[in-house]
């Protein structure tokens, strides 16, 4: 699956469009690098955000590609 969209299906990034422009700005990293938003996110990946005051950095249990509201923090886990 696609970065910007698995940031927006888990709501990591309330919409795709913002989570597209992140990537562009190099506001995003998967494994300590700068991604684009055509990644190809995989399980074990860790993704860093760096919009706001304080970064986010989560680690990708699972994927997949339509989640409901209730349970889209099961994809990820935050990571300190």
């Amino acid at each position: 699956m696609r970065l910007d969209k698995y940031l927006k299906v888990t709501r990591l990034i309330k919409r795709r469009t913002v989570a597209n422009e992140a990537c562009d700005a190099g506001k995003i990293s998967v494994n300590g690098k700068i991604a684009r938003a055509s990644y190809d996110v995989k399980i074990g990946d860790i993704i860093e955000i760096n919009m706001g005051a304080k970064p986010i950095k989560a680690e990708v249990l699972n994927v997949t590609e339509v989640v409901r509201k209730e349970n889209a923090a099961e994809n990820y886990r935050i990571v300190n």
